[in-house]
This record gives C-alpha cells, sequence and structure tokens, in this order.
C-alpha cells in the first residue's frame, strides 16, 4: 500500500509548500502527461523553466539534507523521523541512492512520505524509464528534465495537478517522490 500524510503533517507539510513558494521557488509549467502512444504528441512549452540548484557537495546526502529544512522542520514537529529503504527504480538498483519514508513509526501505519535522490548513468536512467513505461507509467519532457509518473488510474494518491508517484530524471541524477509536487521539496544536487 502506498504510503499517505496525515491530516496534520499534509498541513505541515502544505504551510512550507507555501513558504518556499514565496520564498521564489520554480513554478510550474503547465504542462501536460505525455500521450499514449496512439496518440499525437503535444508540442513543448516555449518558455523553458529553470530550476534553481544548490551548490554540489562532497558529503553524501542524508534525509535531513536531501529535502528542505522546513519540510524536516514540519515532518519532525509531526513526530516523524525518517527510515532508510533500498532505492529502486523499475528493477535497477540504486545502491548509491538515497530513498527515505518519513513517517511516525511509534504506531503500526503506513501513512508517510518518500523522497528519493541518487546518480544514475544514462544506460541506467534509460533502462530504469523502459522499465516503467512498460508498466503504464507516462513520460513528460521538460526543461528541468524527464518525469516519469505513474498513471493516476491507478495512483493511490496525487497532488492538486492530478500528478501521483513521481520520478524526475536529470543529467546523471535522478529525484523521486510521492507526487510531482513533492519533488520541489528535495533539494539534494549531489
Amino acid at each position: 500500500m502506498i504510503p499517505r500524510i496525515s491530516t496534520a503533517a499534509a498541513s505541515a507539510l502544505l504551510l512550507a509548500l507555501v513558504l518556499t513558494a514565496c520564498a521564489g521557488a520554480p513554478t510550474d509549467t503547465g504542462t501536460t502527461p505525455t500521450p499514449k502512444a496512439s496518440e499525437p504528441a503535444a508540442e513543448a512549452s516555449a518558455e523553458p523553466v529553470t530550476t534553481p540548484t544548490p551548490a554540489a557537495t562532497s558529503a553524501a546526502p542524508t534525509c535531513e539534507t536531501m529535502v528542505s529544512q522546513g519540510t524536516v522542520e514540519a515532518l519532525t514537529d509531526e513526530g516523524w523521523t525518517a527510515g532508510v529503504k533500498e532505492f529502486n527504480i523499475g528493477g535497477v538498483p540504486l545502491p548509491q541512492g538515497l530513498l527515505c519514508f518519513w513517517a511516525d513509526y511509534t504506531v503500526a501505519s503506513d501513512h508517510g512520505q518518500l523522497y528519493g535522490w541518487s546518480q544514475i548513468s544514462a544506460s541506467d536512467a534509460d533502462k530504469a524509464q523502459a522499465a516503467l513505461l512498460a508498466d503504464g507509467w507516462q513520460r513528460e519532457d521538460s526543461s528541468e528534465g524527464v518525469y516519469i509518473t505513474e498513471d493516476a488510474e491507478h495512483s493511490m494518491g496525487t497532488d492538486e495537478d492530478g500528478y501521483g508517484m513521481t520520478y524526475l530524471f536529470g543529467d546523471g541524477w535522478v529525484k523521486f517522490a510521492d507526487t510531482r509536487q513533492g519533488l520541489i521539496l528535495i533539494e539534494w544536487a549531489g
């Protein structure tokens, strides 16, 4: 079962998102998911959007440094802690990556949030994307990279734009969150 966030934690995360947006976070370009093979392809947006990238560091990411400080504070204020999970995409293992499941581990529950980041080679990114697309996920190209999102019809939960679990593949890296909007909380640049 896909973890979901409690109402109180959702409110705290929403507050963190609003504060992040007020601080000049990138805005959505209004792109739509890639059509199925039988539909004609839509044209890409004419205006590229740039995503600010934090300075690279030699330290390895942690669950507390991968996402924004506001996110860490909102989650810990709810009594949540992070547990590390194995990071695989479409059968491609990413042992150098980090997948964090934030939850209240003092109660038996499947409610939580997932955030992941890893370096990835071009060939592994191609394999992972092909496996996800073969499983019905949808591809969307953008100036930020390649988004691969689960089919909303099969999603356990979506953001306000209708996106569920989403990967963002960049040049040599990949991010993952429970929703596409959740990707903006991942600040690690590697």
